[in-house]
C-alpha cells in the first residue's frame, strides 16, 4: 500500500476568526500561530485578510517577524483580492510571502458580484499573479463558491481552471463556501478537477453548514484531494469549518494509506486554547476534544471496560493527551465507583461499596454532580452515618430569611412513634433551626450539648453546586465530638450533622 501524504492548512486565524463576536488579539495571533506551526505541526496557516483593519496588519507583522526569524515564513499565508495592487502592498508592509488570492468559482458570482465577464476576470487574475511573482510572493488561489460552480455552472469553473493551470499558481484551493456540498458530491466534484488537471496541487475547504464537513473531507481526501483546510474547533463563519481535531482522527483511522504531519497529542491542548481565546466555549460532547467524550456514565459500560476492554474503540483518549474517565451520577454502577476510588487509592468492602454506590445515585437523582474528588467525603458521610443508629429523626423543617426580618425555623423531630413541631427566630437560618431544636428537647427535659465549633468545605477540585461538608463540634459530657453532614446545600448539611449529634446523645 502505498502511502500518499496530505497537506494540512489551518485556517483559524482567517476563516476562524470570523466566527461571530470573535476577535483575537496580536498576541494571541502570535502565540496561536507558534503552538500550530510547532506544537500540533500542521503544514501551513492562514493568518489574515488583506486590508482588514490596523490591527490586522500588526498581527500578522508580529506573525511574519517570528514565522522569519524560526524558518516558517512560507508556511504564513493571507487571503488577498483581486484588487490590482492594493494586496500586494498590503503583504508587502506586513512582511508576508504567500498569498492566497480569492476569485470567483462561480458563475454566479462572476456575473452578479463583480458584473464582469470570465475573460475580463481572468485578465485581472493575471495582472495581480504577475505583480506578486515581480516581487516573490508565492501565489494560491481560491475558487470561491466552487461547490456552486460545480452545481449550477461546471463549464465556468473548468474554463477558470484551464486559466489558472496555465499561471505559475501553487495550489488551487477549492471552497465549499456555504457548506452545501453533501459526501458524494464532495467525492464527485473534487475527483472530476483532480482528474482534470492531474499536475495540479488542489486542496478542499469545507464549511458545516450541514453537520457535514467531516465526511466531506473524508470523500475529497478519497477523490484525490492533496490538501485539506481546517479550523481548530470548527471554528468560521455561520456553522464553521472542518474540525481539525475531527479530521485527522477520521484520516488516521480509516485512511491508512493517509499520512500527515499533525501531532494527535496536540489537539487538546490547542483546543482549549482556542477556546479561552475565543470565547466560545467547547459543547462537551464536541468530538476529540468536549470534556465528557471520554467518560463513561453508564455502570454497564465500567463494567465491560473493567473485564476485557468491551466499550473501548481507536479513539483512545491517551491519543490526545486526554484520560478515560468513569462519571458518578445516577447511572453509576459498582464498576464506576471502583473503578474512581482505585484511581484515589481507597478499597471498601462490597457492604460498604453498596452504601456508597446508592448514595451517590441519590445525588444523582437530585441533579447534583458529583466528582471523583468529593468521593472520600461521600465514604466518609456514608460510614459515619452507618455506625450511628437513628432513634431521632428530623421529619421536616422549613427555614425562612426575609429582609429586616429575623430567619425563622418551624422543625419536627420524632422520637420512636412520638412528634414534636416547634417554630423559632434566630440570628441566622441554622440559630433558628438550633432555638426550635432546644424548644423541642425542653419538653422533654434534655439539655443540648454546647457546639464548639463550626466548619463549612468543599472538595478541593469539586463542583461547588455538588456537595458541601458541614463538621460541627459538641461538648458531649465534658467531651469533643464531632459529626459531619454532606449536602449540596450548606444549610442542611448542618442539619444532618445536628441530627448525628442528636442520636448521638
Amino acid at each position: 500500500m502505498s502511502i500518499r501524504y496530505i497537506e494540512i492548512m489551518d485556517t483559524t486565524l482567517r476563516d476562524g476568526e470570523q466566527t461571530s463576536a470573535v476577535s483575537f488579539s496580536a498576541s494571541e495571533k502570535l502565540t496561536i500561530a507558534q503552538l500550530l506551526l510547532q506544537e500540533v505541526k500542521v503544514d501551513r496557516i492562514e493568518v489574515a485578510s488583506a486590508r482588514v483593519s490596523e490591527g490586522e496588519f500588526e498581527a500578522v507583522k508580529k506573525i511574519t517577524n517570528w514565522a522569519k526569524a524560526n524558518g516558517y515564513l512560507d508556511k504564513i499565508e493571507v487571503l488577498t483580492f483581486v484588487d490590482g495592487n492594493q494586496s500586494i502592498e498590503w503583504m508587502l508592509g506586513a512582511g508576508a510571502k504567500v498569498m492566497n488570492l480569492l476569485t470567483k468559482g462561480s458563475l454566479n458570482h462572476l456575473k452578479y458580484q463583480l458584473k464582469k465577464t470570465p475573460e475580463e476576470h481572468f485578465a485581472d487574475i493575471a495582472k495581480v499573479i504577475a505583480q506578486a511573482q515581480s516581487h516573490e510572493i508565492a501565489c494560491n488561489v481560491y475558487l470561491e463558491d466552487w461547490s456552486n460552480g460545480m452545481r449550477n455552472s461546471p463549464e465556468y469553473v473548468y474554463e477558470a481552471l484551464d486559466f489558472l493551470t496555465t499561471q505559475p499558481v501553487k495550489r488551487i484551493l477549492l471552497p465549499d463556501t456555504l457548506g452545501v456540498l453533501t459526501p458524494k458530491e464532495s467525492y464527485e466534484y473534487t475527483k472530476a478537477v483532480v482528474d482534470r488537471y492531474p499536475g495540479t496541487h488542489f486542496e478542499f475547504h469545507a464549511h458545516n453548514d450541514y453537520d457535514l464537513s467531516t465526511a466531506n473531507v473524508m470523500e475529497a481526501i478519497r477523490a484525490g484531494a492533496h490538501g485539506l483546510h481546517v479550523t481548530v474547533n470548527g471554528m468560521g463563519e455561520r456553522a464553521g469549518n472542518a474540525p481539525l481535531a475531527s479530521a485527522i482522527a477520521v484520516i488516521k483511522d480509516f485512511m491508512p494509506e493517509i499520512e500527515t504531519s499533525v501531532v494527535e497529542k496536540s489537539l487538546y491542548s490547542i483546543s482549549k486554547l482556542i477556546e479561552n481565546f475565543s470565547g466560545i466555549r467547547i459543547p462537551s460532547n464536541k468530538p476529540i476534544t468536549g470534556e465528557s467524550v471520554f467518560t463513561q456514565t453508564a455502570g454497564i459500560h465500567a463494567d465491560g471496560d473493567k473485564k476485557n476492554n468491551l466499550y473501548f474503540s481507536k479513539l483512545m483518549p491517551e491519543r490526545f493527551g486526554r484520560l478515560r474517565l468513569y462519571a458518578l451520577g445516577k447511572t453509576s454502577g459498582k464498576a464506576n465507583i471502583e473503578n474512581n476510588l482505585k484511581d484515589l487509592g481507597i478499597t471498601l468492602t462490597d457492604i460498604d461499596l453498596k452504601k456508597v454506590t446508592q448514595r451517590i445515585i441519590e445525588l444523582g437523582d437530585k441533579k447534583e454532580v458529583v466528582t471523583p474528588e468529593d468521593l472520600p467525603y461521600i465514604i466518609s458521610d456514608v460510614l459515619d452515618s452507618s455506625a450511628i443508629e437513628e432513634k431521632v429523626v428530623v421529619q421536616n423543617y422549613v427555614l425562612t430569611h426575609s429582609k429586616n426580618l429575623k430567619p425563622s425555623a418551624t422543625v419536627q423531630i420524632s422520637f420512636g412513634e412520638e412528634l414534636f413541631e416547634e417554630i423559632a427566630q434566630g440570628d441566622g437560618q441554622y440559630d433558628a433551626f438550633m432555638n426550635a431544636v432546644k424548644k423541642v428537647y425542653s419538653k422533654k427535659c434534655i439539655e443540648l450539648p454546647m457546639l464548639l465549633d463550626y466548619a463549612v468545605r468543599i472538595p478541593p477540585g469539586g463542583n461547588t453546586d455538588a456537595l458541601c461538608e458541614t463538621i460541627i463540634t459538641w461538648s458531649i459530657k465534658g467531651k469533643e465530638t464531632k459529626t459531619r453532614g454532606l449536602d449540596s446545600d450548606q444549610t442542611v448539611s448542618a442539619i444532618k450533622a445536628t441530627q448525628k449529634m442528636l442520636n448521638i446523645i
